[in-house]
């Protein structure tokens, strides 16, 4: 099944990056995303359904098992962790499907107080990242009936450190700034982490794979001078799932591929033996995003399921006509001269759809004067034991209790 999951969630990343990099800089995570809408797909109805089964790339009415598998993966992982909570108010009715789907420690409760909701959510994210985000991306509002969230972290380091130095291009955007950039390099004999996807949509692009010690890589990748920063990225992913022909480092020794290389220069220096070696150069980087998903819904397939409609979206939730009423995510990544650490958090809430919320009447029933029963066989109606009431038993006050 991970097989199937792995390309979709991954063309997901790709179509989101390709709308959302534009050349500032910024950080997002597709697999933080994709087992939520997942779960969304599996739970909702026609025409948010057919949306949203585009958006994943699979069945929706099989999604569910493939947002639980993808969990799992990010969970069994050595380098990254994977956590899923979803959060519902008390009042309301969840369908028996829905706890079948998601796990019970995977559930939680809004109490309706949203300054409570809010802090334990937020707790929630800061010990799912270990601090590294502090609060979760959606808020809790009076209107809430409904929160999924995922967190994703990554912790890594190099199996080959880098050392920081200063880094000072000649040209290109970052030359002549007033201050050094902060560069990171090492020299590795391994030159075919060194790659070159020649033929892409956005032209040639040179990826470099950097090795973390334990199931974890990064990729760095570069393209030529003015192509979309969009399209550079889709290209390396898809040149990382096969989609594209990569040339190793050991081939790019030719004048004529280097100099297709965006970033590569061919230089030669003494040594006391004539092996190739690979010297990577690059900045280090702190970075944090925040991304509003419903401003491109049509990425994730979230344009149906977050308009206001009578019926709702999300009948395999619950039967309160229920749509999408936020959907964000947080991320951070460092990439350092030791290694690299990264967390996520997705989130996604639900509010009632028919209508805004407001007070509701309850009803409440006393049973204080005379009164029948039947004890009633639910398979076939049969009444076994049918009875009367006309007097009730004296009020004993329960014994106080004791102390151990």
């Amino acid at each position: 099944m991970s097989g199937e999951l792995v390309p979709a969630s991954n063309a997901l990343t790709a179509r989101w990056a390709t709308e959302a990099c534009d050349g500032s800089t910024t950080v997002l995570s597709g697999a933080g995303v994709w087992p939520l809408l997942a779960f969304l797909a599996a739970a909702s109805r026609e025409p948010g359904r057919a949306e949203l089964q585009r958006a994943i790339g699979v069945d929706a009415a099989g999604a569910d098992r493939h947002a639980r598998v993808a969990l799992g993966m990010l969970a069994s992982a050595t380098a990254a962790t994977g956590a899923f909570g979803v959060w519902a108010r008390a009042e309301l009715p969840v369908e028996p499907w829905w706890h079948k789907v998601v796990p019970a420690e995977a559930r939680g409760e809004l109490t309706g107080d949203p300054s409570d909701d809010q802090a334990g959510l937020d707790e929630w994210v800061r010990r799912n990242t270990s601090g590294r985000l502090t609060r979760m991306p959606v808020q809790v509002r009076p209107e809430t009936a409904l929160v999924l969230a995922t967190a994703l972290t990554v912790d890594t380091r190099w199996k080959e450190l880098f050392q920081d130095v200063p880094l000072k291009p000649a040209d290109g955007p970052w030359a002549g700034r007033a201050k050094e950039a902060a560069g990171l390099t090492h020299t590795s004999p391994d030159v075919n982490r060194l790659t070159l996807a020649e033929e892409t949509p956005a032209g040639p692009v040179t990826l470099l794979t950097v090795h973390g010690e334990d199931d974890v890589d990064v990729i760095l990748c570069m393209g030529e001078p003015g192509r979309h920063p969009g399209g550079v990225l889709a290209a390396a992913m898809a040149a990382t799932d096969g989609q594209h022909r990569l040339r190793r480092g050991e081939t790019l020794l030719k004048r004529t591929l280097a100099e297709k290389a965006p970033g590569l220069r061919v230089d030669t220096a003494l040594a006391f033996e004539p092996h190739t070696t690979l010297t990577a150069t690059t900045a280090r980087f702190d970075i944090t995003a925040e991304h509003d998903l419903l401003a491109r819904a049509g990425v994730f397939g979230l344009s149906a399921v977050s308009a206001a409609d009578g019926r709702g979206h999300l009948p395999g939730i619950s039967r309160t006509p229920l749509a999408v009423g936020q959907a964000a995510q947080d991320a951070t990544a460092t990439f350092s001269a030791e290694g690299f650490r990264a967390a996520a958090v997705t989130a996604m809430s639900a509010v009632p759809s028919a209508a805004p919320m407001a007070e509701a009447k309850v009803l409440n029933v006393t049973f204080d004067r005379p009164f029948g029963f039947l004890a009633w066989h639910r398979p076939t109606g049969l009444v076994l034991l049918a009875g009367w009431v006309a007097e009730p038993e004296d009020w004993t006050p329960p014994a106080p209790a004791t102390g151990p």
